[in-house]
């Protein structure tokens, strides 16, 4: 019904501009054959192509591309698990010791990691860090679950007894172990 009120209206604007029926047939078949056309492109093309020409415009502007590029690098971090650039899920010790913040591996150099923390509770803002892996505990949460850990500022945890593991550690490391 919303398309046949667009096409009704469509149709009797033009009309109603011309009152020529030849022009109106002519500028309604037009559209439809755009319509039609924009359709085609968009369900034949992998990638819808309006979207990449306007990639490409960003692409020419230098202070815009930038910002753009590492954007996008940004949301593919964050993206699904099967193209993400996350490697694995840790916890680190920042900003002292004692206070545990997750973080995404994003790459590895011999024994250092650069790890991207995240802050609560919009995950794509944060900060990159380059720690050695000897001060990392490795996670068994997945990008989903972390995630929902950093957007939930600490309430959804589904992997409790990993912060229990953490907490086990500030007691030992403090001598306060029982």
């Amino acid at each position: 019904m919303f398309l046949e009120t667009i096409l009704r209206d469509f149709f009797i604007y033009v009309y109603g501009y011309s009152n020529n029926i030849f022009l109106t047939v002519l500028a309604f078949t037009l559209s439809f054959v755009a319509i039609a056309y924009t359709g085609y492109r968009v369900t034949v093309s992998e990638k819808m192509w309006m979207l990449h020409r306007l990639e490409l415009l960003i692409n020419r502007i230098p202070m815009i591309r930038t910002i753009y590029r590492v954007s996008k690098k940004l949301v593919n971090l964050l993206g699904s698990q099967e193209k993400s650039v996350a490697k694995e899920i840790v916890f680190i010790e920042y900003p002292k010791e004692g206070l545990w913040v997750p973080g995404y591996v994003t790459n590895k150099a011999g024994e250092m990691l650069v790890v991207y923390v995240p802050t609560s509770p919009n995950p794509t803002s944060g900060f990159t860090v380059v720690v050695h892996q000897s001060k990392v505990v490795k996670s068994d949460m997945d990008i989903e679950a972390v995630t929902s850990f950093i957007v939930s500022v600490g309430v959804d945890s589904a992997k409790k007894e990993e912060l229990e593991k953490l907490a086990d550690m500030n007691r030992a490391g403090t001598g306060d172990a029982e």
